[in-house]
C-alpha cells in the first residue's frame, strides 16, 4: 500500500487502491493495524472477483453463444427472457441441481483440486492487473515491484490444475489431453514470457502501474490529433507475436488441441459434471479475461481512454479480445498437436528472441 500522505479518516486520496480505499471509507485512518488492512484487502478482492465473476456469466452462456449464431448465421437464444438473457440463470440453476458423478477409479483429492486450482489462478492474476478508476475508486488491489512477473507467474498455475484433471479422471482421452496442455504451455509460456520482456526493456519496470502510465504520454499528433504511445503502436511485432502467444495460452483456435473435441471428447472436462464442469467452464472465460487485461495493459494502454472512467475501457479493452477468441473459434481450422508445438518452438520462440534483441538495440540507442 502506498500510504504516503497522512489524511483523516474518510478522505480519499487519488491514486489509492481499493484496499486503502475501503479501510478509509470504514473510518480507518493510516494508522490501520494489519487486521484492518488483511480484511479491507479480502473485501477488496471479493469486490474484483466478483466482478469477473458476472462479466464471465454474461459472456459464458449468453454471449458466446449470441457471436455463434452471428457467425454462422443462426438463430441464438432468444425465448429465455429478453434477448434471451435469462438463459444465464436457467443454466445456472440447470448445471447446479445435476448430479456430481465421479468416476469409479478417479484420483479424488486431485480430481477435487483441480476445479479449485484454475478458476483461482486467473483470479489471482488480476490481483496485479490496473483495472482503471470509477467514480474516483481506483479498482485495483496492489501494485508490487515485480507486477508482471506475479501475473504470469499466477496464471501459469492452471496449467497445473488442466494436468492434476486430466491425470485424476482416470480417463485415456482426459489424460492425452492434460499431457497436450503440458506440451502447449511450455511451447507458448516461454515466448510470451519473452515479449512481456521485451515491454519491461521499454518501460524500464516490471510494475504493471509505471507501464501504463508510460503509455499516457503522447508519440506524435497528426493532424490535431494526438496519438498515444501505446506499445502496440511503438513495437506492433511484439503486438501480434504476445497476442498468438496468448491465444494459445487460452487455448482457443488454432490452438485449442489440449480439448479438441473430435478426438478427446471434451479433454480434461470429460469426467467433470455440475458444479465442478461450472468451475471448469468458468475458469475458461477467467483466464480469457487474464489475457485480454495483459494484452491491454502491456500493449494497449490499461484502462486509458477519452471520456469514459478507466474501468469501462479495461472492460471495453478485455472484451474486445473475448470477441477475438470467439472470431477465431469459429473461423480458423484447428491444427493438429505436432504442428501446434513446431509452431511454437521452431517459429515464435525464434520470433520472440529476435525481437527482445531488436527491442534492448533500439532501446539502448534510443
Amino acid at each position: 500500500m502506498n500510504g504516503v500522505l497522512q489524511v483523516g479518516p474518510g478522505e480519499l486520496l487519488p491514486g489509492q487502491f481499493l484496499p486503502e480505499t475501503i479501510y478509509r471509507l470504514f473510518g480507518f485512518g493510516d494508522g490501520a493495524g494489519p487486521l484492518v488492512e488483511f480484511g479491507a484487502g479480502l473485501l477488496a478482492a471479493f469486490l474484483i472477483a466478483n466482478l469477473l465473476l458476472v462479466l464471465g456469466a454474461v459472456t459464458g452462456p449468453w454471449l458466446k453463444r449470441k457471436l455463434y449464431a452471428d457467425f454462422t448465421q443462426r438463430y441464438a437464444i432468444n425465448r429465455v427472457g429478453p434477448y434471451g438473457m435469462l438463459i444465464i440463470v436457467a443454466d445456472a440453476i440447470r448445471f447446479l441441481s445435476k448430479e456430481l458423478i465421479v468416476p469409479e477409479n478417479a484420483d479424488r483429492p486431485a480430481y477435487d483440486l483441480a476445479p479449485i486450482i484454475m478458476p483461482f489462478a486467473a483470479l489471482l492474476g488480476f490481483g496485479a492487473i490496473p483495472m482503471g478508476s470509477l467514480f474516483g475508486i481506483d479498482f485495483q488491489l496492489a501494485d508490487p515491484e515485480v507486477g508482471l512477473a506475479f501475473v504470469f507467474a499466477a496464471s501459469s498455475l492452471s496449467t497445473l490444475g488442466l494436468v492434476v484433471g486430466g491425470y485424476a479422471s482416470y480417463n485415456k482421452y482426459s489424460f492425452l489431453s492434460g499431457l497436450r496442455a503440458i506440451a502447449q504451455s511450455i511451447a507458448y509460456e516461454i515466448p510470451l514470457v519473452i515479449t512481456g520482456a521485451s515491454v519491461v526493456l521499454f518501460a524500464g519496470t516490471l510494475r504493471t502501474s509505471e507501464i501504463v502510465a508510460q503509455q499516457t504520454e503522447t508519440l506524435a499528433t497528426v493532424g490535431g490529433i494526438a496519438i498515444p504511445s501505446w506499445y502496440a503502436i511503438v513495437n506492433p511485432f511484439a503486438f501480434v507475436l504476445f497476442l498468438t502467444a496468448t491465444l494459445a495460452e487460452v487455448g482457443r483456435n488454432p490452438f485449442d488441441a489440449p480439448e479438441a473435441p473430435n478426438e478427446i471428447v471434451a479433454g480434461y472436462m470429460t469426467e467433470y459434471s455440475s458444479v465442478y464442469f461450472v468451475l471448469l467452464y468458468l475458469a475458461e472465460f477467467l483466464h480469457i479475461f487474464l489475457g485480454g487485461a495483459l494484452i491491454a495493459t502491456l500493449f494497449l494502454g490499461g484502462p486509458a481512454g477519452p471520456v469514459l472512467p478507466g474501468l469501462v475501457w479495461m472492460i471495453i479493452k478485455i472484451m474486445l479480445f473475448f470477441g477475438l477468441t470467439q472470431w477465431a473459434r469459429y473461423s480458423i481450422p484447428r491444427v493438429r498437436i505436432d504442428q501446434v508445438i513446431t509452431v511454437g518452438w521452431k517459429g515464435l520462440l525464434v520470433l520472440a528472441f529476435g525481437n527482445f534483441v531488436l527491442t534492448a538495440i533500439l532501446v539502448g540507442f534510443l
